[in-house]
């Protein structure tokens, strides 16, 4: 009889394995659908998503366009001319532009010893490999995402601390930010 409650009690936190993180998907999906409708006032639901990811990516085809792209840039010298919305924007801006950009900072994974003594190490990426302008020739900055949060740290740390890793960038994003659950396989 023993057997047969650890058996049931398996299989639930199986099926709560798989069935917890669908619906917290879906309802993420539904929940964001109608509140953009409901902001849209739209008849049809999911039309307003269709509508802003269009636009997005008519705006996205607009910026690379030579005159759109000089239009732009103006646009960016505007905002940054003004404090506190230069500090949003821009760093929004850089943000996005490392993870989607041309120029993406979260390609290159690493391991860093943080305490030689006791072998503890953690994974990250290094956003800056040349640090001669501050006078820390021997050093790089590393960004250390969180588990589970859209957060995370960077630091300044010598060069001799740091491990590439054979890896892609996304896979090491999605084992870090899954707490090292997901393993490093690529889906």
């Amino acid at each position: 009889m023993n057997n047969f409650f650890r058996g049931i009690i398996r299989y639930f936190f199986s099926g709560t394995i798989f069935i917890v993180p669908l619906v917290a998907t879906i309802y993420f999906i539904f929940t964001s659908f109608s509140w953009l409708d409901s902001r849209l006032n739209l008849p049809y639901p999911g039309l307003g998503f269709v509508i802003i990811l269009t636009a997005i990516t008519i705006f996205g085809y607009f910026s690379s366009i030579f005159a759109f792209r000089r239009m732009g840039e103006w646009f960016d010298h505007l905002v940054n001319r003004i404090p506190l919305v230069k500090l949003v924007y821009s760093s929004i801006k850089d943000l996005l532009a490392a993870f989607v950009g041309d120029k993406k900072k979260f390609d290159r994974p690493v391991l860093v010893t943080l305490n030689k003594e006791n072998q503890l190490h953690r994974i990250g990426f290094i956003t800056q490999s040349d640090l001669t302008e501050l006078g820390l020739k021997e050093m790089v900055v590393v960004y250390f995402p969180q588990s589970y949060a859209v957060a995370g740290d960077h630091y300044v740390v010598p060069k001799e601390n740091v491990k590439s890793l054979n890896i892609p960038g996304s896979v090491a994003m999605k084992f870090i930010v899954s707490g090292g659950v997901s393993g490093f396989k690529e889906d």
